[in-house]
């Protein structure tokens, strides 16, 4: 009885988003299971991070088995959020040792947004919202791909009528102006000793932020081929719903300017 107080009181105040990443017809099946997985732990809700043309391999809308699965998901409360273009980002010549640091090591090439300048981020912006509406779903939020959004390429997410973006510690409204505190949960999978660090760190970050407002976890299609990651994302999930609401991000950020009124 106390659970289910603290969730309708204090409780309605704290959230969880879930978030997929790198959805694309490529990674249908994949997440088609991690939606499986979470939907039998209780969560009913994520934010899909749609990917238009995902390292060049054919736009979202022109795969008619994606499009229609990804309304039907929509349709059952899964909210499709812009996540780059084509998730990569060109290696350049001209590329200092720290930039090699964050687009190459950091991301492995996958920076898409993270030194754009305005005209380009707008172009792909567009051309992106186009073709995952032309699935047709509704188009929201826009997330940079490993949450790297250049001060350029924000300008032009603004402008271009998004509602808002994340970075992996701040989720950023852009129809009432604030910035909302809030670090997100991810696995780095590529090593072992990037796993076993992700398990580490992942234990310890949940047990800090369980008191936050809203509390995030971001999974990707490969996190699915590691028993270890899987089993943790999902245990995590079930202790975050035992004291809060599944939410998307569109969802959590309208609540949050009702509540502001």
């Amino acid at each position: 009885m106390q659970k289910t107080e603290d969730l309708q009181e204090g409780g309605a105040r704290r959230a969880l988003v879930v978030s997929i990443h790198d959805v694309s017809p490529r990674t249908r099946s994949r997440t088609e299971d991690i939606l499986a997985d979470l939907e039998s732990v209780g969560l009913p809700r994520t934010s899909l991070l749609v990917v238009p043309d995902h390292h060049h391999h054919g736009l979202v809308c022109e795969d008619a088995p994606f499009t229609e699965w990804l309304r039907a998901a929509c349709s059952r409360g899964h909210e499709a959020v812009l996540h780059g273009y084509y998730h990569l980002r060109e290696n350049k010549t001209s590329d200092g040792p720290l930039k090699r640091l964050v687009t190459r090591s950091y991301t492995a090439g996958e920076g898409e947004f993270y030194d754009l300048d305005k005209a380009s981020a707008r172009e792909l912006l567009l051309r992106g919202r186009a073709a995952v509406e032309g699935c047709g779903v509704k188009v929201t939020g826009f997330i940079a791909p490993a949450w790297l959004l250049g001060g350029e390429a924000e300008e032009a997410v603004r402008e271009a009528g998004f509602h808002y973006t994340t970075r992996i510690a701040t989720v950023s409204d852009f129809v009432s102006n604030a910035v909302h505190r809030s670090r997100s949960q991810v696995w780095s999978v590529r090593a072992a000793w990037r796993r076993s660090c992700s398990l580490g760190w992942n234990a310890l970050l949940f047990s800090r932020t369980r008191n936050v407002p809203l509390a995030r976890i971001g999974i990707h299609p490969p996190d699915w081929e590691y028993p270890q990651i899987r089993k943790q994302i999902l245990r995590l999930v079930v202790r975050a719903l035992a004291l809060r609401a599944p939410m998307t991000y569109a969802d959590w950020l309208v609540r949050q300017r009702t509540e502001a009124c």
